[in-house]
């Protein structure tokens, strides 16, 4: 079933649903403030009978039965029930006596409608008097409520047709409503067939539009679209450039292995500068590779612990100072500062910091680690050429590198500072780098310090 069918009759069945119960409620309500006046009407008649009974105590019998018949309503009737026998008198007016109308002997006073006989509700006031013989009976006096009936029917009519005519315009107000919520949807999903089929970026048009929920969902929508082809022009330039980068190492084996099989064979400096190549380059394809198989390996989620990052940046800095026997020292505010995160990507960034500043600077390279504001704040600052301000924040996106020459010199790939920045912001953290031409660069990574268990 189609969310326009089930919108269109749940809104026809509550409203009548609704309908139904007001009208019924009314209808009720209607009978029962009508029956109780006509039982009203009809105690203060025969209150008033009996009264007048009482006051004229010495009349004849003749005179008695045409006292009470003067005071029987239109369609009334009046029966006399003595303790034993038959009723001694049976006066009624109107065309119906309805004989089945039953009656006895009682010394209590009782005020009823009894249920329709022949469809027409009955008024019956019970009440003992004395009759003019001295004895006591039971005078029922009784009402036929044809008219009654004719107003409950006539309302019965009015209210179905009341009812018929309210569900009319919910059944219009239920498509209407259909058409307002749905459209929107369809204009959602005909988009999204649009940019499936036809490898589009449409977007829907928002303007003037109220600022409703639908709305939002269309906003969101448009966003996703943003986000998503952003993505994928990221996911080309990534493809893109990795073929480039793996393309010239490749034609460069390539290159050397025909030069191997044309001229190797007699000419041994030949043969050793193209292994010499040829194992350069493939160094640079696996370290590319394995780059970028970090890259994706970060964006899933990592075990984290606590882990001392003083002791991390220490042992890290210790292994370059021995391995490349450069002057790069270190500075620490205090024994211990800890953070939450995973061991082996925090100091994948320390290697990657430190390298980078080894690559681009002859000097010496200063590694320093202190607290600020709840944060762990580590600083690698080298005495490079420094980086234009321009190309400062391009240097984390992937394959980015100032000078191309120099970073095939020095074995750069430009993943270097774009998985650096990665992890950072899978632990919550901030990478940047503030740097002067002449003058040298310093990266600053901050992260949540917290406290050691």
């Amino acid at each position: 079933m189609k969310l326009k069918t089930k919108i269109q009759l749940f809104s026809s069945l509550f409203m009548l649903v609704l309908v139904l119960l007001v009208n019924t409620s009314a209808y009720f309500l209607f009978y029962k403030i009508t029956s109780d006046r006509e039982l009203e009407q009809l105690t203060d008649q025969t209150n008033l009978l009996v009264k007048t009974l009482a006051e004229n105590p010495d009349i004849s019998k003749e005179e008695t039965s045409e006292l009470i018949f003067a005071y029987l309503p239109t369609n009334g009737m009046a029966k006399v029930f003595p303790e034993e026998g038959q009723p001694i008198e049976w006066l009624y007016k109107g065309e119906n006596a309805y004989n089945a109308l039953e009656g006895e002997f009682s010394t209590t006073e009782s005020q009823v409608i009894i249920s329709p006989v022949d469809g027409v509700s009955i008024a019956v006031i019970s009440k003992p008097i004395i009759w003019n013989n001295g004895e006591i009976v039971t005078l029922q006096v009784s009402n036929n409520l044809i008219d009654f009936r004719e107003t409950m029917k006539n309302l019965f009519y009015v209210l179905v047709i009341a009812s018929a005519i309210m569900l009319i315009p919910s059944v219009i107000a239920g498509v209407v409503l259909s058409r307002f919520l749905l459209n929107p949807i369809k204009k959602l999903i005909q988009t999204m067939k649009e940019n499936t089929q036809h490898a589009k970026w449409q977007k829907i048009d928002v303007e003037n539009r109220s600022q409703d929920e639908l709305y939002e969902m269309e906003q969101t929508f448009n966003e996703m679209i943003d986000y998503l082809k952003d993505n994928f022009e990221k996911q080309e330039i990534f493809v893109s450039d990795a073929s480039h980068e793996l393309k010239t190492p490749i034609s460069i084996v390539k290159s050397y292995s025909q030069l191997l099989e044309r001229r190797g064979i007699d000419n041994p400096a030949l043969v050793k500068e193209s292994i010499e190549a040829i194992d350069s380059e493939a160094d640079r394809m696996q370290k590319l590779v394995e780059q970028m198989l970090s890259l994706a390996k970060n964006k899933q989620i990592a075990v984290m612990q606590q882990v001392d990052l003083v002791e991390l940046s220490e042992e890290t800095t210790n292994t370059f100072r021995s391995a490349y026997s450069r002057q790069v020292t270190f500075e620490k505010s205090t024994d211990s500062l800890v953070v939450n995160g995973n061991k082996d990507q925090l100091e994948q960034i320390i290697y990657i910091l430190i390298d980078n500043a080894l690559k681009y600077s002859k000097n010496e390279v200063n590694v320093k680690i202190s607290e600020n504001n709840n944060q762990v704040v580590f600083k690698v600052r080298d005495l490079g050429k420094g980086i234009p301000k321009e190309e400062q924040e391009r240097i984390f996106e992937r394959f980015y590198r100032m000078d191309k020459a120099r970073s095939r010199d020095t074995g750069g790939t430009g993943l270097g500072l774009a998985i650096a920045k990665a992890i950072t912001n899978e632990h919550r953290g901030d990478l940047s780098v503030t740097s002067k031409m002449g003058e040298g660069s310093t990266f600053t990574l901050r992260l949540p310090l917290v406290k050691e268990s």
